[in-house]
């Protein structure tokens, strides 16, 4: 059994806020650049300034993008772990609030929408996992493209083609709003609930990285190639790339139902990860 103090949490928390807020993943960066190879025009003008602004960010240790997001924790706590000190979630808090001292607050009461002026509460997700490690993943997610999300509740009879259907559609709906070139996260199977949950995790994928299954990246596949025959392109201006990846999650569901949850992220893939072994 190892002893762990949420302080150790809190500061790794408030480490990943303030590093993901600054940069694009490295798998993000790569892709923009694949993009932007094989666009003319606007498309290819829109991605190299896209990929500007991340150079000044990190030259500038300036927010790469304005939205700095809602903060999204994801941990993975063994069960060998034995937490002391603050509560975990007032310890999460504390490491957001801490990280954004500088950076846009984006978190409101959904009715007043009175700011809690900190950005908390942390939109906060715990899996027990074998072991005596802690995983810590932080997500900052915007809400430009979080907002063209959808859930679909499908009919088992609507099946791949239905899957595949519900995610062109999605992007389609969502044209240039969600800031494309988009990366595509889909939750398929599970609950009402744990489907959009699929749906996030899957951003928390390698930009372009492929599920092991083979039906499932097939649907990957297929669906990365029917998003950019749309031709929304980077910004709206049209083009090759509107998607720079499709990422699936897939969990057993009722025989009676077939959740697809879509789960846009915008160009701005800022994603980081600590284990605290």
């Amino acid at each position: 059994m190892r002893t762990l103090s949420t302080q150790e949490i809190s500061e790794c928390v408030c480490r990943l806020a303030r590093k993901a807020c600054l940069r694009l993943t490295d798998a993000c960066s790569s892709a923009l650049r694949e993009a932007a190879s094989r666009e003319t025009g606007a498309a290819r003008f829109a991605l190299q300034t896209v990929l500007e602004n991340q150079a000044v960010a990190l030259r500038e240790q300036m927010p790469v993008c304005q939205d700095t997001g809602m903060s999204c924790v994801f941990l993975e706590l063994g069960q060998d772990v034995r937490l002391t000190g603050a509560p975990l979630r007032e310890a999460v808090d504390n490491g957001v609030r801490r990280a954004y001292r500088d950076f846009r607050k984006s978190v409101c009461d959904p009715l007043t929408r009175a700011n809690t002026g900190d950005n908390t509460p942390a939109h906060l997700h715990v899996e027990l996992v074998a072991g005596e490690t802690v995983r810590v993943t932080f997500l900052p997610k915007g809400f430009g493209s979080e907002n063209m999300s959808r859930l679909f509740m499908l009919t088992p009879a609507e099946g791949r083609e239905g899957i595949l259907g519900a995610i062109v559609r999605t992007v389609q709906l969502a044209g240039s709003r969600p800031c494309p070139p988009v990366v595509v996260g889909v939750g398929i199977g599970g609950s009402f609930d744990g489907c959009a949950l699929l749906a996030k995790k899957a951003l928390l994928r390698e930009v372009g990285s492929v599920h092991p299954r083979e039906d499932v990246a097939s649907i990957e596949r297929e669906a990365l190639e029917r998003v950019n025959a749309l031709g929304i392109g980077a910004q709206g201006f049209g083009g090759k790339v509107t998607a720079l990846s499709v990422a699936c999650e897939v969990a057993p569901t009722h025989i009676a139902g077939l959740p697809v949850a879509v789960n846009l992220q915008c160009h701005c893939v800022r994603c980081e990860r600590e284990a605290l072994a």
